[in-house]
This record gives C-alpha cells, structure tokens and sequence, in this order.
C-alpha cells in the first residue's frame, strides 16, 4: 500500500471547499452506524482521525449538516452538500476526516470498524479491530499506539 504523502490537500465533491491535512491520522476507520449508512448513502463511512492542529479549511466555508447535535458537528460544503468532516464537542485531539475528500485515499485502509451491531450482514471491511459500539475509553490510546507503531 502507498505511503501518505504530506502535506495532502482535498475538496468536496463540487471543489467550492479545500482542505489540508499535515500529519499522518492518528487512527482510521470505518463505521457501520445506521446514521453514518445514511448521511454516507453506503454500508458504511471512512474516517481518518486527524490530529486538531493538523487540519484546516483553506478555502470556503463549511456548513454544519446532517442531523446536527450537540455532541456532533457534520461538516458539509454549503454548495454540493458533500460531508467532508465530523468535530465532536469538548474534543480538541483530533478531526474525523472523511478520507475520500482527500486528493489522494490509495493509503487509506480502515484500522478499527465501529457499531457492527448494526452492519448490514454483507457488509466487511478490512479492519483489525471490531467494536460492536465504539472502542472502550480506556482501550483508545492502546489503539492509537499501535496505529501509530504499525505504520
């Protein structure tokens, strides 16, 4: 598989919002949530969680969409609709970015799977990890670790 090359820069899908990212994601992942099958119109959403001061909006202005919350703000180009990344509130570590808003996704593979409670049957992934909801809190810095450690 192809090394990530940094920095990487990516858009929405009509190209109105632009995106940067300069780090290596902490962790990736795919999420087979009824709400990600939705607003991701697929079996299931990529994530590449990036860390905070390694991502920005270059160009444009994001608009929050998708069944906003107060825990979770999906970010989506104002024009296209397209939702290119998650924030979630009091997190200030890292930017679920949606990896194919990137220029390049070749070094892409998700790491974790998450909520295969409610996968649909056909749905598989590549992922090391299965997590029926969300990895435990004290399992997440082993993961991220090991991300790392692996490469």
């Amino acid at each position: 598989m192809p090394e990530m090359s940094l920095p990487m820069e990516g858009s929405c899908r009509c190209g109105k919002v632009r995106i940067r990212v300069t780090a290596k994601p902490m962790m990736t992942a795919a999420c087979h949530c009824v709400g990600c099958q939705k607003m991701a119109a697929s079996a299931y959403s990529l994530t590449a969680m990036f860390p905070v001061g390694a991502f920005e909006v270059i160009d444009g202005e994001p608009v929050v969409g998708g069944a906003p919350s107060d825990a979770l703000s999906h970010m989506c180009c104002p024009d296209c609709k397209a939702w290119m990344f998650t924030r979630i509130a009091g997190n200030d570590v890292f930017v679920n970015v949606h990896p194919t808003m990137l220029d390049d996704m070749s070094w892409f593979t998700p790491f974790i799977e998450t909520v295969t409670k409610e996968k649909l049957a056909w749905a598989e992934t590549p992922a090391k990890y299965s997590f029926e909801g969300f990895p435990p809190r004290d399992q997440f810095k082993s993961l991220v670790a090991e991300y790392a450690q692996a490469g």
